[in-house]
C-alpha cells in the first residue's frame, strides 16, 4: 500500500509541482534578460546619467533637472506636449466612435473602414514627408494651400496687377497701395497715370496703351499703362510706342475725401469719368494692387503644431476605429433594441448605452494614445522646419537635440528622459488597475 502511494497519482503531482518553478524559471529567463538589457538598465543608466554634467565626470546632483524647468525650449516642449496629450487621443477616440457607430450599418462600411485604416500602414517617418509636402506655402506644390486658395479665390477675386507702383517721379503718390494724384483732373487735359513694377510676363496678352484724347463733353480721361518700353528708351510719365496697357484697373474721383465717381480703364488702358470728376483728384485704390493670396502659413509659429496634430489625427484615427468598432460588434443588440422600444432616439441610444458600453473599450484607446503622444517625435522632427521647429518642439524632440544636437549634453538629455518615464508611469499605472477591475469582474 505504501510502495503504491509512492507510486501513485499524488506522489507524481507532487514532483510535478516541486518541478514547476525551475520549469517556469527556464521559461522566463530569456524574457526576463530581455527585459533586464531593454528596458531596466536604460533606466537605471539614465537616472545615474542625470545626475552628472556634459562630460559625465562631474557630479551636478538635481542641476540638470533645474535646468529643464529654467530653459525655454524644454519648458515650450513641456506646454507643446500637454497639448497633444489632451487633444490628439480626444480627436482621435471620438473620430474612431464616430467613424465605427456611422459604418455599422452602412454597405460599404468595411470598404470605409479599410481606408480609414491604411494610414497605418505608413511609417511615421512617410507620414511626414507626405506633410510636409501637404503643408508648403507655395499653393502649385502644397495641396492644402492650393484647396484654401481655390476656394478663397471663388468669392473673392485676385486684383487685377498686385505689385504695381508709381513712378517716382511720376503723378501718382500715396502709401498703403493706394495711390492719388498730386494735383486735380481737368477735363480739358488727359490724365496720365503711369505705372511700373507689373513683371514681363504678366503683360504677356496686354495690348498697347493708347493717349487719352479730351472728351469734349466734361468728361475726365485718362490712361494708365506701364511706363517702361522694351530695350529702354521712351520718355518719362509719357505713352511711348509699345508700352503696355494695364486693363480693369479701378479709377476713383475724390473730392473732400468723397468718391464722386468711377470708372474702370479699357484694354487699352484709357478710361472716361463723368462730368463730376472734374476738379477731383483721381486715385487708384488699394484693391487693384494687392498681391495675390498664397493661403496659410500652416507650419508657421502659430499653427505648426495644430497642422501636425492633425497628421496624427489622419494616421490614429484609423487605429481607434478599428478597436471601437471591435468592441461596439460585442454589444448586445438586445440593450439597444430594447432602448428603442422604451421611445428613446437614435442619439440618446447612442448617449445612454453605446457610449457606457463601450467605455472600457474607450478607456483602453484613449490611454494607449496618450502614451503614444508622449513619447511623438518622428512627425514633429520631419514636418517642422528649421524656423518654427522650436515653436512645435516636443519632449522627445527636445531630449534628441539635448542629447546629440549642437552642445550636446547628455546629462540634461537624461534628464528630460527621466521626466519622460515619470509622466508616463502615471498613465501605465491607471491602465493596470483599469484591467485587474476588469479582471475582477
Amino acid at each position: 500500500m505504501s510502495t503504491a502511494a509512492a507510486g501513485g497519482p499524488a506522489t507524481r503531482r507532487s514532483s510535478i509541482v516541486r518541478a514547476r518553478p525551475w520549469s517556469a524559471a527556464c521559461f522566463l529567463l530569456p524574457a526576463l534578460v530581455l527585459l533586464g538589457a531593454l528596458v531596466v538598465y536604460p533606466i537605471v543608466y539614465s537616472v545615474h546619467r542625470s545626475l552628472f554634467d556634459a562630460s559625465g565626470t562631474g557630479f551636478v546632483g538635481l542641476g540638470n533637472y533645474i535646468e529643464l524647468f529654467t530653459d525655454d525650449d524644454t519648458l515650450t516642449a513641456i506646454r507643446n506636449n500637454t497639448v497633444w496629450v489632451v487633444v490628439a487621443p480626444t480627436v482621435c477616440t471620438a473620430l474612431g466612435l464616430i467613424f465605427a457607430v456611422l459604418t455599422e450599418r452602412v454597405r460599404w462600411g468595411t470598404a470605409f473602414k479599410l481606408i480609414v485604416f491604411m494610414p497605418m500602414a505608413i511609417s511615421m517617418l512617410a507620414a511626414g514627408i507626405i506633410f510636409r509636402l501637404v503643408y508648403e506655402q507655395d499653393p502649385d506644390r502644397g495641396v492644402a494651400n492650393a484647396v484654401w486658395v481655390s476656394v478663397h479665390d471663388t468669392f473673392d477675386e485676385a486684383s487685377a496687377w498686385p505689385g504695381a507702383r508709381p513712378r517716382p517721379d511720376g503723378e501718382l503718390e500715396g502709401t498703403g497701395g493706394s495711390y492719388t494724384t498730386k494735383s486735380a483732373a481737368d477735363a480739358a487735359d488727359p490724365a496720365n497715370l503711369p505705372l511700373v513694377g507689373v513683371p514681363p510676363r504678366d503683360l504677356a496678352d496686354a495690348a498697347e496703351a493708347s493717349p487719352a484724347r479730351p472728351a469734349g463733353d466734361g468728361k475726365v480721361t485718362g490712361t494708365v499703362w506701364v511706363d517702361f518700353a522694351k530695350g529702354g528708351g521712351g520718355e518719362p510719365n509719357a505713352v511711348d510706342p509699345g508700352e503696355k496697357a494695364l486693363a480693369g484697373v479701378v479709377v476713383e474721383a475724390v473730392r473732400d475725401g468723397r468718391v464722386v465717381a468711377t470708372a474702370t480703364t479699357g484694354e487699352d488702358g484709357t478710361f472716361a469719368l463723368p462730368a463730376e470728376a472734374d476738379g477731383a483728384r483721381l486715385r487708384l485704390p488699394a484693391s487693384n494692387f494687392t498681391e495675390a493670396y498664397n493661403g496659410v502659413d500652416w507650419l508657421g509659429p502659430s499653427l505648426v503644431t495644430p497642422a501636425i496634430i492633425a497628421s496624427y489625427v489622419w494616421m490614429w484615427a484609423g487605429f481607434a476605429m478599428v478597436l471601437i468598432a471591435a468592441g461596439l460588434a460585442g454589444v448586445p443588440r438586445e440593450l439597444l433594441e430594447a432602448a428603442r422600444v422604451d421611445g428613446a432616439n437614435e442619439w440618446q441610444v447612442f448617449r445612454r448605452v453605446t457610449v457606457p458600453v463601450l467605455a472600457p473599450v474607450l478607456a483602453v484607446v484613449l490611454v494607449t494614445l496618450m502614451i503614444n503622444v508622449l513619447k511623438i517625435f518622428d512627425l514633429v522632427y520631419i514636418i517642422a522646419p528649421g524656423a518654427t521647429q522650436s515653436d512645435a518642439n516636443v519632449l522627445a524632440l527636445q531630449l534628441y537635440l539635448s542629447s546629440f544636437g549642437t552642445g550636446a549634453d547628455q546629462g540634461v538629455g537624461s534628464a528630460i528622459a527621466v521626466l519622460l518615464l515619470l509622466l508616463v508611469v502615471p498613465v501605465m499605472v491607471f491602465n493596470i488597475r483599469r484591467l485587474r477591475r476588469e479582471n475582477r469582474r
